[in-house]
């Protein structure tokens, strides 16, 4: 049986087929290839039981293929939004897709048909290549992403919530993609050996205080000893998911609770959203950075977790404490 993420990719695929053919085409393609890796690798997982660094090989597809997938989806959308820079925008998409997907198509060739790692692997020339396009077509993702996040500074929707929530998203998902820049730089034992005049292996990792490859979480692959700077790079890019969901769920609930029918407490709201994630960012970014798993916080940082609840917590309600004065001139004119 196809795995839940498949199931939900592919039901939207047929139930909102007709609105997908009006969103950005290059970007839409990009998706639905996600989707049948998505199926492809859910398949191999079941079938094939070759590993590759102590993981299912068929693992990093697999994870590739949801991110990506949702990615890509969401960005079409975004673009659709545009009323100013619309061609501008269109080329951004298009960078992004050929960028990613350029990416995508090295990873299978990589990863499944020659078995070998894929990132920061520089042992053969052969490698050291696919890692150099790998790096190329993420930076022209990244830019493209830096590009979307000014474009939407200055569009003006309906909806003074939902761009706040636009604008937030991008732009902590441009970051997210940015930290991933930490995970190329070459690790104390590398540094080593390239100062003994030794090539090692290997540039960059994304585990901190350890070699790559040692226990980890099921699937998500995430060290459960050391430090992981891919946590903090797949926090930070859902961000262009998570924010403006928030901002939809708000107003949603608008209709039930008269409080969020406010356009100032929705959008309040919204930047404590983007507050507290920007915040999980920083402590996730940090704890990678100390050498520390995210399943064995220490009490510096259940303290900064606490704190940030805390401020969140203080942020949601002043959000929902607005004049009666704003309440009414957010009422419609009758």
């Amino acid at each position: 049986m196809l795995p839940l993420p498949g199931r939900v990719m592919l039901a939207a695929m047929i139930t909102w087929g007709p609105v997908f053919r009006t969103l950005h085409r290059p970007l839409m393609v990009l998706a639905a290839v996600m989707a049948v890796l998505l199926v492809v690798s859910a398949v191999g997982l079941l079938v094939d039981d070759r590993t590759l660094v102590n993981a299912p090989i068929w693992a990093k597809p697999f994870k590739f293929a949801v991110s990506v997938g949702m990615y890509a989806g969401t960005l079409a959308w975004l673009l659709s939004l545009l009323r100013r820079g619309r061609r501008v925008g269109w080329w951004l998409g298009t960078v992004f897709a050929v960028g990613i997907g350029m990416d995508m198509a090295l990873l299978v060739w990589q990863v499944i048909f020659r078995a070998r790692t894929l990132h920061f692997n520089v042992e053969t020339p052969t490698d050291r290549q696919i890692n150099n396009f790998i790096a190329t077509g993420a930076f022209t993702a990244w830019g493209a992403t830096a590009a979307v996040v000014v474009l939407l500074l200055w569009q003006r929707l309906p909806d003074r919530a939902l761009v706040s929530a636009l604008r937030w998203g991008t732009a902590l998902a441009a970051t997210g993609m940015g930290l991933a820049l930490l995970m190329f730089s070459a690790t104390p034992s590398q540094k080593a050996l390239y100062a003994q005049g030794i090539k090692p292996p290997t540039s960059g990792g994304h585990t901190v205080g350890l070699a790559d490859g040692g226990p980890g979480l099921p699937l998500l692959g995430w060290s459960t000893v050391g430090g992981d700077l891919r946590i903090p790079h797949f926090v930070g890019i859902h961000a262009i998911q998570v924010v403006p969901l928030v901002a939809f769920a708000l107003l949603a609930l608008s209709r039930r609770y008269p409080v969020l029918s406010s356009d100032v407490v929705r959008r309040r709201l919204v930047w404590t959203t983007a507050a507290g994630y920007a915040g999980t960012l920083a402590i996730v970014t940090w704890q990678a950075l100390r050498g520390q798993s995210i399943v064995r916080p220490d009490f510096w940082t259940l303290a900064a977790v606490a704190g940030l609840l805390a401020v969140v917590a203080t942020g949601v309600a002043l959000s929902l404490r607005v004049p009666k004065l704003v309440q009414l001139a957010d009422l419609p004119a009758r």
